[in-house]
C-alpha cells in the first residue's frame, strides 16, 4: 500500500494533467463527429458506424480487430482501387503485439475486441505518459518539466489515436520505458522492452538502433576488472533488442516464401515504400505551389503535416543542445529520417511523429517558464485543437 501511495504522489500530477487534456480533446473530437454526422456515411471499416465513437475502431482499428479475431492469413487480397492504385492488402502489415494484447484482454475481461482494444490503448497511454514524465525528469532533473512533457504528449497533432484502436499508445509505452531503462543502465529491462516494440510496429527499427548504440557505448565504458558481469548487461540488450522485429519479419518471409514479403505487402497493399524522400519533396512542392498532383493529396491535413515537418529540425536542434542520452538522439533522428524517406500519404506524418516523445523535452523546458495557470490554459487550448484535428481528419483521410 505504501508503494502504491508513493507511486500516486510521484506520477499523479503528470497523469492527471495528461488525462485532463486528453479528455478535452476527446470531447471535442466526438462533438465534431456528432455535429457533422459524417460517421454515418461510412462503413464500420472505413471511418464510420452507428455512433460517433465507433470511428475509434475503424480504419487501422478494423484490421487489428480482424487479427485479434482470426489471426493472420499471409496472402494479398484484392481491394477496391484507391486513386491510381490497384490495392492488394493483408493483415500481416499489422504487427502482433497489439492485437495479441487485445485478444488476451478480451478473453480475461469478457469485453468485445473493440472494448478490449480501447482498454489496452487507454491504459497504455497512461503508462506512456508516466514514462514520458519519468524520462523527462531524469534527463532535465526537473519534476515540473516532466509533468509538462506528459501534458504535451496529449496535444500532439494526431493525439486522437492515443485513445483509439491503434497501436501508437502501446508502442510509445514500451519505447519510452525502454529508453528510461537504457538511460538508467537497466540493460535487461531495456532489451526486453525493445524486443516487444519490434513486435508492435516496424518503426521499432530506430529504437533498436538507438539501444544497440547505447549498448556499445555501455561496453566501452565498462570498468577494467569488472569481469563478464560488467559486459553481460549491454551485450544482452544488443543481442535481444532486434529479436522481435527480426523474428516477425522472418516468420512472414517463411510464410510467403519471400524474405522481402513484408516490403512487397507494404508497396502493393498500402503504397508504402522507401523512395529516398521523393514523395515528401513532391508533396511539399505541390503544397507550396498550390498544385495537388502528388500521392493522395488532402490539403488541410497535408498543411498541418508540412507545419509539423518544418518544426521538426528546430525541435531536434533544441533537443540535441541538451546533450540527451545517445539512445534518445539516435531514436529521434532515425525516426524522422525514416518518415521523410518513406513514400506514404503526406498527411500521415502527423501520426507517425506520435511516438517521438523526446521532442516533448525541449518543449516542456520552454513551457516551464510560464506560470502554472498559463501553462494549463495553453495545454487545454491545444488539447481542444488536437481533438478538432482528429475529428476532421478521421473522416477525410482515415488517419487521425
Amino acid at each position: 500500500m505504501e508503494r502504491l501511495r508513493a507511486a500516486g504522489v510521484r506520477f499523479g500530477p503528470a497523469l492527471g494533467l495528461y488525462g485532463g487534456v486528453k479528455l478535452v480533446g476527446l470531447l471535442v473530437f466526438l462533438r465534431l463527429l456528432a455535429y457533422s454526422g459524417t460517421y454515418r456515411t461510412n462503413t464500420p471499416r472505413y471511418g464510420g458506424g452507428a455512433k460517433p465513437w465507433d470511428v475509434l475502431g475503424s480504419w487501422d482499428g478494423w484490421w487489428y480487430q480482424d487479427v485479434a479475431a482470426h489471426g493472420y492469413h499471409p496472402a494479398l487480397t484484392p481491394m477496391a482501387p484507391l486513386g491510381p492504385f490497384t490495392m492488394e492488402q493483408n493483415s500481416v502489415a499489422f504487427f502482433p503485439m497489439y492485437p495479441g494484447a487485445m485478444r488476451l484482454v478480451s478473453e480475461v475481461t469478457g469485453l468485445g475486441l473493440y472494448g478490449a482494444g480501447m482498454l489496452v490503448s487507454v491504459v497504455s497511454s497512461f503508462v506512456a505518459a508516466a514514462g514520458i514524465f519519468a524520462l523527462t525528469e531524469l534527463v532535465t532533473r526537473s519534476r515540473r518539466a516532466g509533468v509538462l512533457a506528459a501534458g504535451l504528449w496529449a496535444v500532439f497533432p494526431a493525439s486522437s489515436v492515443q485513445w483509439s484502436v491503434y497501436s501508437e499508445s502501446i508502442f510509445t509505452a514500451l519505447a519510452v520505458w525502454a529508453c528510461w531503462a537504457a538511460v538508467r543502465r537497466r540493460w535487461y529491462l531495456a532489451g526486453g522492452l525493445t524486443l516487444l516494440t519490434g513486435l508492435t510496429r516496424p518503426s521499432a527499427a530506430t529504437l533498436i538502433a538507438g539501444l544497440v548504440v547505447a549498448g556499445l557505448v555501455g561496453l566501452y565504458r565498462v570498468r577494467p576488472g569488472s569481469g563478464f558481469r560488467g559486459f553481460a548487461g549491454p551485450l544482452f540488450a544488443i543481442v535481444t533488442a532486434p529479436l522481435g522485429l527480426v523474428g516477425y519479419l522472418t516468420w512472414l518471409g517463411l510464410e510467403l516464401h519471400d524474405f522481402h514479403g513484408y516490403f512487397t505487402l507494404q508497396q502493393r497493399g498500402w503504397a508504402h515504400s522507401m523512395d529516398g524522400g521523393q514523395n515528401a519533396f513532391k508533396s511539399i512542392q505541390g503544397l507550396l505551389l498550390g498544385r495537388y498532383d502528388y500521392l493522395f493529396p488532402y490539403p488541410t491535413e497535408d498543411l498541418v503535416g508540412l507545419a509539423v515537418l518544418m518544426g521538426l529540425p528546430i525541435l531536434v536542434l533544441l533537443l540535441l543542445r541538451l546533450r540527451p542520452p545517445v539512445v534518445l538522439a539516435v531514436y529521434t533522428v532515425g525516426t524522422i529520417v525514416l518518415i521523410i524517406v518513406s513514400q506514404q500519404m503526406f498527411g500521415t506524418i502527423n501520426r507517425f511523429v506520435m511516438p517521438l516523445f523526446p521532442l516533448a523535452i525541449p518543449l516542456a523546458l520552454a513551457l516551464k517558464r510560464l506560470s502554472r495557470a498559463q501553462a494549463l490554459t495553453l495545454l487545454l487550448i491545444l488539447g481542444a485543437l488536437s481533438g478538432w484535428y482528429g475529428g476532421y481528419a478521421i473522416f477525410n483521410l482515415g488517419v487521425p
